[in-house]
């Protein structure tokens, strides 16, 4: 039996003698056979991916220069302290996306939502699902999805960014509080024994339908086999997360305080913004860094939505600023929401810098990939092509950070980026999507 089936021993383990229970100290054996050659290899590479709807004020945007001369310009220039950890792409784009407002939908899949002979709306992998599946199995949670909105959305206005290997939009958690507790808080005892029930429950029905659905296949034309092969495989996946959820139950989570962190915040609440924004940003700080995951996702805000910066004294929301027409009143509001929202990916930049890993940081350990799926334009059209785009931190996994990376509008597809860093996850990777190689200048 491999090691990912070994169950661990339960940390409810007790040594029994001369009518005296003892419990045991937490063991090796407790874990996870495969977290544990993990945590012995020392501190992992982590992917983050930080989603901005709408699009942004593309002309000050841009940075001025190309190379490790380039300038930062006016919007980027909130980052200035952390641009030796900063590459500036512009110029990729996703070549098969239709653009608009289902930006989010494929900012890490690249895929063509309507090239799907039969479906109206089909998406494909994400790049962040396509690194869970390989490093994953080794933490307790193979992926984190979070949003401000949460939920799934719908299709062309999602509030995930993050699709299985069979399409399915993965539920982001939106709650501060629930992400917490799903981090961080043990279950109690009465809790443990219910869900161990439920996974034994799940199995038996799993195994019901993969008998009955093996039965049937044999009398299916070849249509309807390949149909049936597409369920057996989301049944399979299913069996296997039932597994491996099974396998981590009796594993203690990281204890760790609750101290500044505001649970309870959200984003529309009136001047809480930046509180809530930094507050999820937190928990990713603290999710990678205890190794709970190291692939996560948080989409910002959603496409098309309505987003009241009141705290900058705006008039317009977000939506109708990315629709600004080449009113210079409608930029410079555009260009404030870009700017604040730099200021938390700053804010997340200096919490990861400042956590030492060894001769590393946890920056340097961690690729933090910063866009939207849309370029809003000088007319506030919402194009597919040169979205953008900031690779922040993987210094110590062979990035080459403190430039600005230029490529010819539209014709060097963002999935070239996406090989690029599952590559430097160290995963045998060599395409993705619509990929040609990978992204020149960054590995």
């Amino acid at each position: 039996m491999g090691a990912s089936r070994v169950k661990p021993l339960s940390r409810r383990t007790f040594l029994r003698g001369l009518g005296v229970s003892m419990a045991l100290p937490m063991l090796d054996a407790m874990v996870p056979a495969f977290a544990q050659s993990a945590q012995a290899a020392g501190p992992q590479p982590r992917m983050v991916f930080l989603y901005v709807p709408n699009g942004v004020n593309i002309a000050k945007w841009m940075p001025g220069g190309a190379g490790a001369a380039f300038e930062l310009s006016p919007t980027l220039n909130a980052l200035a302290r952390h641009r030796r950890n900063l590459t500036v792409l512009t110029g990729l784009g996703h070549p098969n996306s239709q653009g608009g407002h289902s930006g989010a939908d494929t900012w890490l899949t690249g895929a063509d939502l309507h090239g799907v002979s039969g479906y109206d709306y089909r998406n494909s992998i994400s790049v962040d699902q396509m690194a869970a599946e390989a490093v994953g199995r080794e933490t307790r949670i193979p992926s984190l999805e979070l949003s401000s909105s949460g939920g799934t959305g719908k299709p062309g206005h999602s509030h995930t960014l993050s699709f299985s290997r069979d399409a399915v939009p993965l539920p982001a958690e939106s709650r501060p509080r629930a992400v917490f507790q799903r981090l961080f808080v043990d279950d109690t005892g009465a809790s443990r024994q219910a869900q161990k029930q439920r996974f034994a429950d799940d199995q038996s029905i799993l195994d019901a339908v993969l008998g009955q659905a093996n039965s049937l296949q044999r009398k299916l034309g070849p249509r309807d086999k390949q149909k049936m092969d597409e369920y057996m495989t989301s049944v399979r996946e299913v069996e296997r997360r039932v597994e491996r959820l099974e396998s981590w139950l009796d594993v203690p989570k990281p204890q760790v305080t609750t101290d500044g962190l505001q649970l309870d915040a959200m984003p529309d609440n009136r001047g809480d913004r930046q509180t809530y924004f930094r507050t999820m940003l937190d928990l990713i700080v603290l999710a990678v860094q205890t190794d709970t995951t190291r692939v996560c996702t948080f989409e910002l805000g959603r496409e098309a939505a309505g987003g009241n910066y009141d705290e900058l004294g705006l008039k317009a929301n977000h939506h109708e600023l990315s629709h600004h027409g080449g009113d210079a009143q409608m930029l410079d509001g555009l260009f404030k929401i870009d700017c604040f929202l730099l200021d938390q990916l700053g804010y997340f930049a200096d919490r990861l810098q400042a956590a030492q890993e060894g001769d590393a940081t946890m920056l340097d350990r961690t690729m933090v990939l910063y866009g939207s799926g849309m370029n809003s334009g000088e007319g506030g059209g919402h194009s597919p092509k040169n979205i953008p785009t900031l690779m922040l931190g993987g210094h110590a996994l062979g990035l080459k950070l403190g430039q600005h990376l230029q490529f010819t509008d539209g014709r060097v597809p963002m999935s070239n980026l996406f090989v690029s860093m599952l590559q430097s996850m160290s995963l045998p990777i060599d395409r993705f999507m619509d990929s040609t190689g990978t992204t020149t200048g960054l590995i």
